[in-house]
């Protein structure tokens, strides 16, 4: 049956609905309706179109041509409040198997509406389920031949709830863009209306079909009812710990710390930052929770908490050979299907991980000075590492409380390698450089050392750019809290490289150290809180408010897709007390609480890569190079193929942002833009919402510049320090991610072993079997691109917006990046260029903008998917 819009003469408009199933990852899904309970049919027509025929597609259509309804909104025409007129609700009509669209696990149900000219253009639609607990994610709907106007596309990708859920029904816009100003009058309630919606009013628990976005404070990561050593400071809200803010739950406090939220294995994301349908999603959801659930406490039952290696064989046995375990520990591992994908047991009672890159031509390239330093421009972490602009190098930690900081590497400690010149020489030569983890971790030593399973030092790393353009080492700075007090500031020792005897393993024991102090900044700084945690509060600011027709909700929203919800698991799974984190990286119960010290230093403005490089010291100001910048150190396979990735992202941004702002004047007028922007600042970052460097969005270039930032946090930054993860640290003596012990005593057994036995003495000091075993698993899947990824340049639907300027502006981006791409490709073969590769012959390959499935070592994500 077809209801009219209006009476009177009328034709008819066809429209066609696309949808997913709620549980399109389990057909077996029993779902009621109703008229009185059809086993399976919303489980089993959805997800499965291409089988759906005779009675089934017959029953389909029953069931939705009376529990989903629509109706249009006019765009152009108005009732007697001046809104846009409402036709009456029109019912799915007959299921369309086989369309030849449609994307994975996609069903079309076709839709007719009577129409004629009083009512104008459909510019939205409400839609109303009433299914009783049946929801369904829609994907789009599609209206053709409307008089004088021809198709309209609706690109929805929404969760749709019984609309007893709601207080107001949902609400769908057109794929057109206008800045509030340009709202055609009708949806301009429709508009407002939406947005109040998804703002809610910041009161009581969440639950999950709501689609609200609100802002909380890090209170969830402890479990005080549970065990006083799992309490967490709450992170956010007061000078001593701030930090960005999460998306709010709302869930009831803790019995023993009324300021934390009790903990819960299904946090609250508003349904849309859940893409359950999403085989990413999918597979990182289930993957991360079943290692913590499932896979872990078998290790650890297998093999204890101070299990270790006993030979550098005995790691690389992982990958050769595999790892035996007990017969009881692989029956409970083998069932769980996403773990099947990761550990490969043949059938067999053995382990075995995929090698890691950088063993994969070389077994000992690892161990060289020149790989080691290489790894801070081309590594996992190649965003740290700075010019030396003074000497000694000096420490910024108050030294009121600390003491004196300074460096006790001598200018002696370094010309004899220097190749005949003096530390001054090197220094306006700009050819010192140094990887500075000191402040970082010394205000934290004391309390980690005192910790049953670590021991380290902070250290300081000096470097020396040679003529061939290669980095390095010096001497290593290993420094720990002075015994009297830290007010008496460090004890410090220098290490300089040796390769004979047991000097030669001190030398690769300190590396070692240089390395876990990396490892643990780069996973909870440079990764988590860089990445992760700042974007987050500009997700939920952009949907509080910017409308889905907003110009620069349509630029964003593919650089957000997932990223609640990755973050909603860290703080279930990783980050959390007693969690994956604390578990196997140095800092244990410290590790968030350190990333809060350093939030307390980011600056929004620097996050932009050519002032993140000139703040280092590693490029200088130079308008005739490219990008206007002059790198320092010319191999430096991060920068050169970063600020690539860098200008394309802010060209694409700049011809975007210039069709919808001729002016300065309608960036200051444009009232979602500014309140969007000023409440990103107060509360998502409200914890540095007073600092100076904030841009304040009043032209068009801070607009740009304040977007190609956020692009550039979610896409590139975030792929340049994630999916090198398992290619470099999956081979755990390369990148340990903890020690265990100080550096041996002269005179002691385990000093005499240094000569003996330089691999026992290493695996001693660095990670554990088990921890080792929680790190491959870990980042094997975080290292991990699924079939569904999104790339930069690209988008999963090419209706995302009707304005052809904007279609042919995105064309251009991809085909820069394409160029891009194949520019990466031909330096990383050029032999004269020595970082792109290094002694481990490992071609720097993760800026390369796409990638195919699985464990690639390259491809940029739109955004923070995992």
């Amino acid at each position: 049956m077809v209801f009219g819009i209006l009476g009177g003469r009328s034709q008819e408009i066809k429209g066609t609905v696309v949808l997913m199933s709620k549980n399109v990852l389990d057909f077996n899904e029993i779902v009621s309706t109703a008229d009185g309970g059809v086993g399976g049919i919303v489980g089993g027509i959805f997800g499965t179109a291409t089988k759906v025929v005779g009675g089934i597609a017959d029953t389909a259509t029953s069931i939705f041509s009376r529990n989903i309804a629509i109706q249009l909104i006019s765009a152009t025409n108005t009732d007697g409040l001046g809104n846009g007129k409402v036709g009456k609700l029109t019912y799915l009509n007959n299921h369309l198997p086989m369309l030849p669209t449609l994307g994975d696990r996609q069903d079309a149900f076709s839709v007719n509406f009577e129409w004629d000219e009083s009512f104008g253009i459909p510019g939205a639609f409400y839609i109303k389920n009433y299914l009783q607990s049946g929801e369904f994610f829609l994907v789009s709907l599609t209206l053709e031949d409307i008089p004088n106007h021809g198709t309209i596309h609706f690109d929805c990708n929404s969760w749709v709830y019984n609309a007893k859920e709601y207080k107001k029904d949902r609400l769908f816009f057109v794929n057109k863009t206008y800045v509030p100003s340009e709202t055609p009058t009708p949806l301009v309630k429709y508009r407002k209306e939406e947005l109040e919606n998804l703002r809610g009013d910041g009161t009581g628990q969440r639950k999950e079909s709501d689609r609200i976005y609100d802002y909380d404070v890090y209170n969830d990561l402890g479990n005080p009812d549970t065990s006083a050593d799992l309490a967490r400071p709450v992170l956010g809200g007061s000078s001593a710990y701030p930090y960005p803010r999460r998306g709010r739950t709302g869930r009831n406090p803790t019995k023993r710390d009324p300021k934390s939220e009790s903990p819960t294995s299904d946090t609250y994301i508003p349904r849309d930052e859940s893409f359950g349908h999403l085989k990413s999603s999918d597979f990182l959801t289930y993957g991360i929770k079943s290692l913590a659930q499932n896979v872990l406490p078998q290790f650890q039952s297998a093999f204890g908490l101070n299990a270790e290696f006993d030979k550098f064989d005995d790691v690389r046995g992982l990958f050769e050979g595999g790892l035996s375990l007990p017969t009881d520990v692989i029956s409970k591992i083998s069932p769980i299907p996403v773990i099947k994908e990761i550990f490969r047991t043949d059938g067999e009672q053995v382990l075995k991980f995929p090698p890691p890159h950088v063993i994969k031509v070389s077994k000992s390239a690892w161990m060289t000075d020149d790989e080691f330093g290489r790894e801070m421009l081309a590594g996992v972490n190649p965003c740290l590492i700075q010019r030396l602009q003074e000497f000694p190098p000096k420490s910024k930690l108050d030294a009121s409380v600390y003491g004196d900081q300074t460096s006790t590497i001598t200018k002696e400690h370094l010309e004899n390698n220097l190749g005949g010149l003096t530390v001054d020489e090197a220094l306006n030569g700009d050819r010192l450089f140094i990887l500075d983890h000191h402040d970082a971790f010394l205000p934290y030593l004391r309390k980690i050392n005192d910790l049953p399973t670590a021991k380290s030092y902070a250290t300081r790393t000096i470097l020396f750019l040679k003529d061939d353009g290669t980095l390095k080492p010096l001497a290593i700075e290993l420094s720990l809290p002075h015994p009297r007090g830290d007010e008496f500031g460090a004890v410090s020792r220098v290490i300089l490289p040796a390769d004979e005897g047991a000097e030669s393993t001190i030398w690769l024991l300190a590396k070692a150290y240089v390395v876990v102090n990396d490892s643990c900044y780069h996973q909870l700084m440079s990764h988590w809180l860089n990445t992760h945690a700042t974007i987050e509060p500009f997700v939920i600011a952009t949907n509080r408010h910017l409308s889905a027709l907003h110009p620069i909700h349509k630029l964003l929203l593919p650089h957000y897709r997932d990223t609640m919800n990755i973050n909603a698991l860290a703080r279930q799974s990783l980050i959390n007390a007693g969690g994956i984190i604390e578990q196997s990286f140095l800092p244990g119960p410290f590790a968030v609480e350190m990333s809060s010290a350093v939030y307390k230093s980011w600056v929004f403005t620097d996050q932009a890569l050519p002032a993140d490089l000139l703040k280092r010291g590693m490029a200088i100001e130079d308008p005739s190079s490219p990008h206007g910048l002059r790198l320092v150190i010319d191999d430096y396979p991060y920068a050169v193929d970063g600020l690539e990735i860098w200008s394309a992202i802010q060209s694409w941004v700049k011809d975007y942002v210039s069709i919808y702002y001729a002016t300065d004047d309608a960036i200051k007028k444009d009232t979602e833009l500014q309140t969007w922007w000023k409440e990103a600042v107060e509360k998502g970052h409200g914890d540095l919402k007073d600092k100076p460097w904030w841009p304040k969005l009043n032209t068009v270039q801070d607009l740009i510049n304040i977007s190609s930032i956020i692009i550039w946090i979610a896409s590139a930054l975030h792929a340049a320090v994630n999916f090198g993860q398992y290619p470099y640290g999956g081979y755990i003596l390369n990148r340990p991610t903890l020690t265990r012990r100080l550096l041996p005593e002269p005179g002691t057994k385990e000093y005499d072993e240094l000569s003996s036995n330089h691999q026992k003495a290493y695996l001693r000091t660095i990670t554990g079997k088990y921890e080792a075993l929680v790190d491959l698993s870990v980042i094997e899947i975080l290292s991990r691109h699924a079939s569904d990824e999104v790339y930069l340049g690209q988008r999963d639907n090419p209706n995302w917006t009707d304005d052809t300027k904007a279609l042919q502006a995105f064309q251009k981006f991809g085909n820069k990046l394409k160029e891009i791409e194949s520019k990466i490709s031909e330096r990383n073969n050029n032999s004269s260029l020595r970082n792109r590769v290094g002694p481990v012959q490992v071609p720097y390959t993760v800026l390369l903008p796409t990638s195919a499935e699985g464990l690639t070592f390259r491809g940029i994500p739109n955004s923070i998917s995992i």
